[in-house]
């Protein structure tokens, strides 16, 4: 059975922490997200439980009367528990070194797994059709699973919202990007 996996990068926020909420410009792209997904048929929809991405996807759940499901394995990862001035240079290196870990923080490697656990359920579940909502570095992680080549650049070049249709069929994945927002 084929299953089609819609991978999104969370609208616009005001910030990083948890609660950070969506921009006036992030609300009005979740609308468009709404819009976007209107005659696809989705059977269920998962997200991070960062208000972000649960904003995001809030008003294409309302139109589908499908529930959000929370799962905690969708948050982002989490690079270290310490301020670190250097963080991008930092990051790109997590994306060479897998197992690199910082204080406090999660490797790549261990980030990859938690996400992959959650595909891997949706594989194995009756849904056909799913929605999930997480955040750049994790999406990146994910793509990265599959194909080696998905690196720091790509995780650059990501947008916020950001979509890709991840197809699994015949033990098979396959990705491509649906939806890239315009620099405006």
């Amino acid at each position: 059975m084929e299953k089609e996996i819609y991978i999104i990068r969370h609208c616009e926020a005001k910030g990083q922490p948890i609660g950070a909420e969506l921009t006036e410009r992030g609300i009005q792209q979740a609308k468009d997200l709404a819009k976007f997904f209107s005659k696809i048929k989705i059977d269920q929809i998962i997200s991070s439980p960062f208000s972000r991405a649960t904003q995001s996807i809030e008003p294409t759940s309302k139109e589908k009367k499908i529930d959000i499901v929370i799962d905690e394995r969708l948050s982002e990862r989490k690079l270290s528990s310490r301020d670190l001035p250097d963080w991008l240079e930092k990051l790109k290196t997590t994306f060479e070194d897998m197992e690199l870990k910082f204080d406090g923080g999660e490797s790549s490697q261990e980030a990859t797994n938690r996400a992959i656990s959650v595909i891997d359920k949706i594989i194995s579940s009756e849904h056909q059709s799913t929605i999930i909502v997480t955040h750049g570095n994790l999406m990146s992680l994910i793509f990265k699973h599959f194909n080696d080549e998905f690196g720091f650049e790509n995780w650059k070049s990501l947008s916020n919202p950001d979509v890709f249709q991840l197809k699994f069929k015949n033990k098979e994945f396959v990705y491509e990007r649906l939806w890239k927002e315009d620099s405006k």
